[in-house]
């Protein structure tokens, strides 16, 4: 099984696009355009065609992946889907990445909404042309459809024992009408053969051996490479540069300063430096002299915004978000806890750092770019260069790590008006490590005060919540990914709620780290739960189980607008705490710890187990996963993307914390934004309930239960309420 090579070797694609239709084959497309019409097209381009299928005479079945590969393995799992329902044996299909194009539909990879988007569809295409292939057959043979049957590539017809292959038939199918998509039988999920499988990456054997593929491989004849540097105060601009001084180092062959749009989200004012290498533009980054109008924005500081909010938080709240039946004084029962917890603001740290190629001619933009948002990006490259749409052209490569970071497009605004003022020369823009931490979009940082009560009979009474969180220099907006919706648990599930909000305004720039709102919003929530469990003198588990209540839909919560299904977060719980050994005795100094939480879709519980020294040393040993998110298509890929989602969380919460001083993001780079180490990592499970609901994500909903499964397992063990992040920063001693 094989991949395609990076989109630059552009020659062999285009080669096999044009041979396939020439020599009869068949192209079945996912909006299925008239053939003359497509086989023109497809003849004419140069990439990847405007399908999902094509079958070659020759027998090659190529299936096309719509959505950028970020480590997600949708490269795989969605070919997968396809692949079942076509009948062909995985191991005989090759994968490309498919080009961009609006007849493959949204091509956006975030929000764990790739599967759920494409599965249904995906699984009628692959049918639909199946239907065909056996229909060809018939034709061929004079027999009743009904009499054949399709398996691992051949279509058989049983009395007669007569067989012919998908290449065979290529040509008589491409001739035969489209049957209308739902039109044709499915499979029963209880014959399928690929998916629910183990299955490699298609791209694993090229990524071990350093093939090509990702954005920061890209290289062209001619190429000239551009490192570009911003104000360290988002969005200022440059007053003064000594560009002369800059032209003369070795290596360098111009500078020049770029106005920019000033708008957080767009160009950003900088000066961009061009040269022979990557190597010689980053050295004239540290030699650049320049002067910076910081727009006033000089004085924010993250120990002045903690004061701030906690000044808020004896006040009154701004604004008022969701109240049911809150009546009288609170708390009204008589056990009660009022705390504060806070989180900081994080970084992407994307191990390949922002970088994009593009070449600029006769008015024509071709791109290069490692992008989760690929339609935004040409939409705004479009809008910033002032040239239409149908003028650009952008190849997807593959991505070192996104985690939302990509879903901005910023490194390609710049790459484009470099490349526009390069006319004809072919360049590449690259970040340092320290520029890819100081101009990030960034998880929102956010205090709760949250008060909770019980009754006698250990149950919630009421919960109220003042949420101090960040808008972009407003105190009206939430930032991107930093507000909490009204419909979060335990809203819904308890009588009196009480949900308010008060912004900061704050000029660093706010975006979608990995399962946004839910990675902060579960800390807070399921470590206070836990903490009303204990006032109640409960175990946590049974008090959670007691409060999702008896199996029915709540109102949408958290999970892109779907109900709430409490019997489906009940058996992750359940499943979770069976596999974890759950209440097991354990030595003086560890604990175990529970969390639960609706994220895209996905149901998904944690048990963490952890130890910490006399001394305050942590350690976490093992994290259990319980995940439902329907039928599991690819159970490497699911474990990969559970497992990893734990990590992820816990290195988060341990380790992490961006500081802003002087307007300016301190942190430089892994030094002092330590991820995760191999002797820090604990043991990880992941255990899935394969239900019959639709499928949803696996990339983000593992990761919000996490660190409050951990902190609430650091109670268990010392006592210690964990409230504020990092980890690394508590005292977690004890006499």
């Amino acid at each position: 099984m094989n991949s395609t090579d990076s989109p630059t070797h552009t020659d062999r694609r285009g080669f096999f696009k044009t041979t396939a239709l020439a020599g009869g084959g068949f192209l079945l497309g996912g909006w299925l355009p008239e053939k003359a019409a497509a086989a023109q097209e497809v003849a004419a381009a140069s990439f990847s065609p405007n399908v999902f299928i094509r079958i070659s005479p020759q027998g090659l079945v190529t299936l096309f992946a719509k959505t950028p590969e970020i480590g997600q393995g949708v490269k795989t799992s969605l070919p997968m889907i396809v692949a079942e329902e076509l009948e062909v044996d995985w191991e005989k299909v090759t994968v490309e990445q498919g080009a961009i194009d609006p007849r493959f539909g949204g091509q956006t990879a975030g929000g764990s909404t790739t599967i759920a988007s494409n599965y249904d569809r995906l699984r009628r295409l692959g049918a639909v042309a199946k239907t065909m292939l056996v229909t060809a057959a018939a034709n061929t043979w004079q027999v009743p459809v009904d009499e054949c049957a399709a398996a691992s590539g051949v279509v058989t017809h049983a009395k007669s024992g007569r067989k012919l292959s998908y290449g065979e038939l290529a040509d008589a199918a491409s001739k035969l009408p489209v049957p209308d998509e739902k039109s044709v039988k499915l499979k029963d999920p209880a014959d399928f053969k690929i998916l629910g499988r183990r299955i490699a990456g298609v791209d694993n054997a090229k990524i071990v051996t350093g093939e090509p593929l990702f954005g920061i491989d890209q290289k062209l004849p001619g190429m000239v490479y551009a490192a570009y540097v911003r104000s360290p105060v988002f969005a200022g601009k440059v007053k003064d540069a000594d560009l002369d001084a800059l032209k003369k180092l070795p290596g360098v062959s111009d500078a020049f300063v770029i106005e920019g749009s000033g708008d957080h989200y767009g160009l950003l004012p900088g000066v961009a430096i061009i040269g022979d290498s990557t190597w010689s533009v980053f050295k004239a980054k540290k030699a650049l002299k320049v002067t910076w109008d910081d727009g006033g924005h000089g004085g924010e500081s993250s120990a002045e915004q903690e004061k701030k909010a906690l000044e808020a938080i004896k006040g009154k709240a701004a604004k008022e978000i969701r109240r049911d039946d809150v009546i009288g004084e609170f708390p009204a029962d008589p056990k009660s806890v009022d705390s504060v917890y806070y989180y900081p603001h994080l970084a992407h740290a994307n191990m390949e750092p922002q970088n994009c190629t593009a070449i600029f001619k006769d008015g024509k933009l071709e791109m290069w770019a490692p992008t989760q948002n690929p339609g935004s990006g040409v939409d705004g490259v479009a809008k910033s260069l002032k040239i239409p749409k149908e003028s650009i052209t952008l190849h997807l490569t593959r991505i070192g790590g996104g985690f939302g970071r990509r879903l901005m497009t910023d490194y390609m605004l710049e790459c484009a008006e470099i490349a526009r003022r390069l006319d004809g020369k072919p360049v590449k823009v690259t970040w340092d490590r320290e520029q890819d931490f100081q101009h990030d979009y960034y998880r929102s940082g956010g205090w709760h005060h949250l008060r909770g009560s019980v009754d006698e009979a250990g149950k919630i009474t009421a919960w109220a919540d003042h949420f101090i969180t960040y808008g972009l220099n407003s105190d009206d907006r939430p930032g991107n990914g930093a507000d909490v919706g009204g419909n979060e648990l335990p809203a819904g599930f308890v009588p009196n709620f009480l949900l308010e909000r008060t912004i900061l305004p704050s000029n660093v720039p706010l975006g979608y780290w990995r399962a946004p709102g839910s990675c902060a919003i579960a800390w807070a929530f399921q470590s206070f739960i836990d903490e009303l469990a204990h006032a109640a003198k409960r175990d946590p588990l049974e008090f959670k189980l007691d409060l999702l209540g008896a199996d029915r839909d709540v109102g949408p919560s958290g999970g892109r607008g779907r109900p709430y299904n409490t019997m489906r977060m009940k058996r992750a719980l359940k499943l979770a705490a069976e596999k974890a050994g759950w209440g097991k005795k354990m030595p003086p100094g560890s604990g175990q710890g529970i969390a639960f939480h609706f994220s895209h879709a996905g149901y998904v519980a944690v048990v963490a187990e952890v130890s910490v020294s006399a001394k305050g040393v942590l350690k976490v040993e093992k994290l259990t996963a319980g995940v439902d998110v329907g039928p599991i298509l690819n159970l490497s890929g699911a474990e990969n993307q559970v497992e990893g989602s734990m990590l992820d969380g816990l290195s988060a919460a341990w380790f992490q914390e961006v500081l802003i001083a002087d307007g300016r993001v301190q942190n430089t780079g892994f030094a002092d934004y330590p991820l995760l180490r191999i002797s820090d990592a604990p043991k990880v499970e992941a255990h899935f309930f394969k239900s019959d609901f639709p499928p949803t994500g696996l990339g983000e909903p593992a990761l919000p239960p996490t660190a409050p499964a951990v902190c609430n397992a650091i109670f268990a063990a010392t006592g210690k309420r964990v409230r504020k992040l990092p980890l690394s920063k508590e005292n977690l001693s004890r006499a």
